[in-house]
């Protein structure tokens, strides 16, 4: 049975990517720093804890999923975001963006390339909106989501002649756990924001194409601009 690499897989679209893979019959590896807390009840779900803005405990889980020769499926889910001015955001905290959203998946492709390549895989980054457009108060997270979107592109047109897709997802505002501690938030309007159902349905219409066609790069939105405030 094809397994595939969740990470973020405790809650939002990592969670809900791990759930659509189990149902289309892939074991599936979730990976999170709160995994424990993942509602996620399957025979076919292995959960592994991991601080993935850790490159030591990164390089730790790699060595051991690097031993799995049916990695059919990478998905880079897991990241987080602090929309500050930028002199407000510690050193600390910007290194930690840097690697969760960009080094890590980038680390984790390099490991995996070799199961990914002989089992003709698919590699699912997931950045942003952000990734198209710059916005204020978040150049940090912008750079690291539109890094990721351009590390896909180029490596699918390394990788692509041995069978191998990359897929760049860039999901608008998206109602999860993502803005819990964040000033703003997604609309209470369900034509303004993404559920997390959304990206997983995205992934599974990828995963359902006929051999032979490769989606590189796919942005979805809500048909309605929201965005809410907090008090």
């Amino acid at each position: 049975m094809a397994t595939a690499v969740v990470t973020g897989a405790s809650r939002g679209i990592g969670e809900a990517i791990s759930q659509r893979l189990l149902e289309l019959g892939y074991n599936v590896i979730g990976i999170s720093r709160t995994i424990n807390e993942s509602p996620i009840h399957h025979p076919n779900f292995k959960a592994l804890t991991c601080d993935l803005s850790d490159e030591k405990m990164t390089a730790s889980i790699l060595t051991l999923l690097s031993t799995d020769p049916s990695i059919t499926i990478l998905c880079n889910v897991a990241g987080f975001g602090v929309f500050e001015p930028h002199e407000e955001i510690s050193p600390n905290t910007l290194s930690k963006m840097v690697t969760l959203n960009l080094t890590t998946p980038m680390i984790l492709s390099n490991g995996l390339l070799r199961a990914l390549k002989f089992n003709e895989g698919i590699i699912f980054n997931i950045t942003s909106i952000e990734a198209l457009r710059h916005s204020k108060f978040s150049a940090i997270y912008t750079a690291t989501k539109a890094g990721l979107r351009a590390f896909s592109l180029s490596l699918f047109e390394e990788v692509r002649k041995s069978g191998v897709n990359v897929v760049s997802i860039n999901p608008d505002m998206t109602a999860t756990s993502f803005f819990d501690e964040l000033r703003f938030g997604t609309s209470e309007e369900f034509d303004k924001r993404l559920e997390a159902e959304d990206i997983a349905d995205a992934v599974q219409n990828i995963l359902q194409m006929r051999n032979g066609v490769a989606i590189t790069d796919i942005t979805i939105r809500p048909q309605k601009f929201g965005l809410e405030k907090k008090k």
